[in-house]
């Protein structure tokens, strides 16, 4: 409202107090929008956000003023405009063992950066989930697996790979179970923030092992976006990868599907076209039963005794 309401009034020519619900008419709100794409370099999802909330101004007054319920409905008229989604980042197995390769285990903090990025990839946790895990969520028995508690209090179960469970045992080694698993340097439960930014730290290392991962904008979600495509290519179907995500719903799930290049390459090369005849081809007329099967027809069609309908074999005289 601060960006539309000074722009509508020079454009009238009005000061801002003395502006009329007919000056807010649904072409000063497109001129308006084209002002944000052109003049202020917004992308399409800020011009999205500023046409929705002068969506809902029009939806208020409509709502409480019956008399503007033309007006509301015009202003509402006005579309939105598609964007093309953005593709999701992930990294290369290569980047991710790179990733893991930086902290240095002998340390105690090493360890701590370990076992967190680790975990971070083997369950595919949100930052915020993996600062919020505590000890108690572990169960590091046989069959290893860790309780994450996820957007909406939602409760899940991530099975752990082996190596993972053996170095969160060693990080939890004599903590009590109401203690938070990853801590800073200080004793203090790390942040999703604290997390964030080493991630970005570790990234930072690791490119000059895998330069490829300069191009990349790589945060503790791009591992998790990591953590799904690589089940996706390992043969775990959507919907077992979708609870394993916690995502609720399956098309959430779906995207990492599309962005996966390496699965669709092996789909096309089950399609490609190799350019060559096949071998040993026979010609319809070497198929001596359809000849047969239509001689036979013919002698049918040319026997006058024979009515119409047994011509074309509709029926059978008795």
């Amino acid at each position: 409202m601060k960006l539309f309401f000074p722009f509508v009034a020079a454009g009238t020519r009005k000061p801002l107090n003395q502006l009329l619900i007919e000056d807010l008419s649904a072409d000063r709100v497109r001129e308006f929008l084209t002002h944000l794409e052109k003049v202020r370099g917004c992308g399409v999802s800020t011009r999205n956000q500023r046409l929705a909330a002068i969506h809902a101004l029009a939806r208020f007054i409509g709502q409480y003023n019956p008399e503007h319920i033309a007006w509301s409905g015009e202003i509402c008229s006005v579309p939105f405009k598609k964007a093309s989604r953005p593709v999701l980042p992930y990294l290369e197995k290569s980047e991710m063992d790179a990733i893991l390769a930086v902290p240095d285990r002998q340390t105690a903090q090493g360890h701590r950066d370990y076992a967190l990025l680790l975990f971070l990839y083997n369950a595919g946790a949100r930052a915020d989930e993996a600062a919020r895990l505590i000890v108690s969520n572990l169960d590091l028995g046989p069959s290893p697996s860790v309780r994450i508690i996820g957007k909406g209090n939602k409760v899940r179960l991530c099975p752990l790979w082996t190596w993972t469970t053996r170095t969160l045992a060693l990080l939890v080694e004599g903590r009590i179970l109401s203690e938070r698993v990853f801590l800073n340097r200080l004793g203090q439960p790390m942040t999703r923030f604290g997390i964030y930014t080493l991630v970005k730290r570790t990234v930072a290392r690791a490119i000059q092992r895998v330069p490829s991962l300069a191009g990349k904008r790589v945060g503790p979600h791009t591992i998790r976006h990591t953590t799904a495509v690589h089940l996706l290519r390992s043969g775990v179907d959507i919907n077992t990868i979708r609870a394993w995500l916690g995502h609720v719903s399956l098309n959430t799930t779906n995207v990492y599907a599309e962005v996966d290049l390496e699965m669709k390459a092996r789909a096309l090369a089950h399609c490609e076209i190799t350019g060559t005849r096949r071998n040993g081809r026979k010609n319809w007329r070497d198929n001596h039963d359809l000849m047969d099967f239509l001689r036979s027809l013919q002698k049918v069609d040319r026997d006058p005794s024979i009515g119409n309908g047994e011509r074309h074999g509709y029926f059978h005289s008795p």
